[in-house]
């Protein structure tokens, strides 16, 4: 499988790559992803899709999670979310495995649920694995609470318009981060077009806080941009002890 060419997160715009327009709505909405585009078709016909809802967690003996991102890079607007490339160098390690860090975006509400119930918002940080092109993504849920300083830096300059970008050279994404490392695993994939089953997911079992006002700066442009759960079919979720 062309990784690259299957994984539209993997570029400088993300969601915005060439392709057959979709949405989260109407005529292009999630249920039609898989008939848009001949290469969209594991969104319908894959057995492996993401989000998920989170339950019935199987606990296990997980690799912990290495976190090393750098502050900085750019962020646009790809006309489905708000995404940060991330500045070079950054990456994450699970067990063996590393992953590159290459850019981070936002959803809300929540794309994963958990034991049903959505979050306010959901952040994914996208990583690839250089040795086999495959994907490893953190999800961090947002909840309103406390003021958090990265995630209120992003959103005084979220880019209102599609295309539009701006720098956050000051911004640490390892500030939009839990204290606790605990996650849940399983095999998934993208969760929007083509939605290639090509991903390691790992969502952080503690949300963050973010100030209510900062979550409706994101909602003002974005008010609805996640996707439905997917059955989980034979799949187990496994959770940190």
């Amino acid at each position: 499988m062309a990784l690259i060419a299957a994984c539209p997160l993997c570029t400088g715009i993300g969601h915005a790559a060439e392709g057959a327009h979709w949405s989260y709505e109407g005529e292009a909405g999630p249920d039609k992803w898989g008939a848009l585009e001949a290469e969209y078709g594991a969104c319908s016909a894959g057995s492996q899709q993401s989000p998920i809802d989170i339950t019935g967690v199987v606990k296990a003996e997980l690799p912990d999670l290495g976190i090393a991102w750098k502050p900085g890079g750019e962020m646009v607007n790809n006309g489905h979310t708000i995404q940060v490339n991330a500045a070079p160098g950054g990456a994450l390690t699970r067990g063996d495995r590393r992953y590159d860090l290459v850019q981070y975006h936002f959803h809300a509400p929540s794309e994963h649920l958990l034991d049903g119930h959505h979050f306010p918002m959901e952040v994914h940080f996208v990583h690839k694995n250089a040795a086999t092109g495959g994907l490893g993504v953190l999800g961090v849920f947002l909840k309103a609470g406390a003021s958090n300083a990265d995630f209120a830096a992003l959103a005084a300059a979220f880019p209102a318009k599609a295309k539009q970008t701006a720098p956050v050279a000051a911004v640490d994404p390892t500030g939009l981060l839990p204290a606790s490392r605990g996650y849940w695993a399983y095999e998934g994939s993208l969760t929007t077009p083509p939605c290639s089953e090509i991903v390691d997911w790992m969502v952080a079992q503690e949300p963050i806080e973010v100030a209510q006002a900062d979550i409706d700066k994101f909602t003002a442009i974005y008010s609805m941009n996640a996707r439905p759960a997917l059955a989980i079919n034979r799949r187990f979720v496994l959770g940190s002890k």
